[in-house]
């Protein structure tokens, strides 16, 4: 592949990324979700995951931490988050989901799942197949 036939797919990836987190958040306003799509990931993630410390969230959900730790004080103070202290590190914390920010989860999912199925649409079984061997790839090649 030449760099400049490069440049154009990485393009093309960056602006289709874009865009879709631009269609969410302008979904997420419009239906008044009262939170970002990065704070739903973090509210999504906690939701599959048991007692998560910040430095595992980050991984999961690619935020750097002082972002992360913005993002954490913002769901605190709605009352979604809490942060318990480790048990065996003094120095750190846990991340779960109160009551509220479960309720919070169960609510938004199908309306989050049907703002994704907007973008998946004219797609087939073949299409997903091949764009997730594609996507695999690329990241697996970077590791």
């Amino acid at each position: 592949m030449t760099q400049e036939q490069f440049s154009k797919y990485s393009f093309l990836l960056d602006r289709t990324a874009r865009r879709v987190k631009q269609y969410a958040q302008r979904k997420f306003k419009l239906n008044d979700f009262d939170i970002t799509v990065d704070q739903w990931l973090v509210l999504k993630n906690l939701s599959e995951n048991d007692l998560l410390s910040q430095s595992e969230l980050a991984q999961l959900v690619f935020k750097d931490q002082p972002t992360l730790t913005r993002i954490i004080d913002i769901l605190t103070k709605k009352q979604y988050v809490e942060r318990k202290p480790h048990p065996q590190d003094r120095r750190s914390f846990q991340l779960v989901l109160t009551e509220s920010g479960q309720q919070k989860v169960s609510e938004l999912k199908p309306q989050i799942s049907s703002i994704r199925e907007k973008a998946w649409e004219n797609l087939n079984e073949e299409d997903f197949e091949e764009f997730k061997r594609i996507l695999n790839t690329i990241y697996t090649n970077l590791e």
